[in-house]
């Protein structure tokens, strides 16, 4: 038999980061599309300066700050650029998503090492940077405006879902938001995060690819409807119903495609149940009981935090390895 003696990896693919984050695009091509319904041709415009501004800010970082000359557009920015804008309000700035863009390519992505050696998901620090710095704006929420001319500052003010839960608690909450208008996106919110069906339409594009394992959505919101649950049978009219948690606020564009972020995600299958169950618990644990009706983003960038810590604990044993 003849053997070649080669380097490591000796399992390869056609895959490429190009080609996974383009199918990451597409999947995400529906959100786009229903805010833009739902929104206007504006939210369509931010989406779209996300992901072209995104790459030309990592072209200039790459090769003119960090002065690399193998550099190549493989699309990771454009989906961090994409994935900012939807979980910005339809009615902000340009200058605003510009400055996001700044913070997550340039802190939490290039000033780790750049895409595979950032702790974070760089898209959801740059939305809790600008959270904490321009809260006013990250949270002027309006009505589905239902016209792609008419501009989402024309539109009425409105609060989300789970602002009227927590204010006003569950029966006013669900006389406003249906579970239909929750399901199929006309309610206020983020860009991407209004319709729970689109963005599960492109969840299961990517688990076609074979991009994306189950794992992570199904602990992180199995545990949202389990912890919300029990949350029901203390106070019904306080916590509202598990299903209302579950389609409501950003839990869906988080947990099927930003907790499934395969650099920072644990690697075992074991680490992904226990990831998505910690970023499910402190998901309701903001929700309920801290100011802050949304917990997603601050959930996934804590659950990430311990990555290392759970991939160390799950770490696979090696083949042949005796325990002394």
């Amino acid at each position: 038999m003849k053997l070649i003696q080669s380097d490591a990896p000796h399992i390869r693919t056609e895959d490429s980061v190009r080609s996974i984050m383009l199918d990451v695009l597409l999947a995400l091509a529906p959100a786009v599309a229903v805010a833009t319904f739902f929104f206007g041709l504006y939210a369509l415009f931010l989406c779209l300066f996300g992901a072209i501004v995104g790459e030309l800010i990592e072209w200039f970082i790459v090769k003119v700050l960090r002065k690399q000359k193998d550099f190549s557009f493989d699309l990771s920015a454009a989906v961090t650029g994409l994935l900012l804008a939807m979980n910005l309000p339809p009615t902000a700035p340009w200058w605003l998503l510009l400055i996001g863009l700044l913070v997550a390519l340039g802190v939490a992505k290039h000033a780790f090492g750049g895409i595979g050696q950032n702790i974070f998901n760089p898209a959801l620090v740059g939305r809790v940077f600008l959270l904490i710095s321009f809260p006013t704006l990250m949270t002027k929420w309006i009505a589905p405006v239902r016209s792609f001319t008419r501009m989402p500052w024309d539109a009425m003010t409105s609060a989300t879902a789970l602002g009227v839960l927590k204010n006003s608690g569950f029966s006013e909450a669900i006389r406003r938001f249906s579970y239909l208008d929750l399901f199929f996106g006309n309610v206020g919110g983020c860009i991407g995060e209004t319709s729970a069906f689109v963005l599960l339409i492109g969840f299961i594009y990517l688990l076609f690819r074979k991009r994306v394992n189950p794992i992570i959505p199904a602990t992180y919101i199995g545990t949202v409807f389990g912890f919300a649950s029990i949350m029901y049978l203390v106070n019904a009219e306080r916590f509202g119903t598990p299903l209302f948690h579950v389609l409501s606020g950003g839990l869906f564009l988080g947990a099927l495609f930003m907790a499934t972020d395969m650099v920072t995600s644990p690697m075992t299958l074991k680490g992904q149940a226990v990831f998505g169950i910690g970023c499910g618990a402190v998901t309701m644990i903001i929700r309920l009981f801290a100011g802050y009706p949304e917990g997603v983003s601050l959930a996934i960038l804590l659950m990430n935090a311990l990555v290392p810590l759970i991939d160390r604990a799950f770490k696979p044993k090696i083949f042949g390895e005796v325990k002394v």
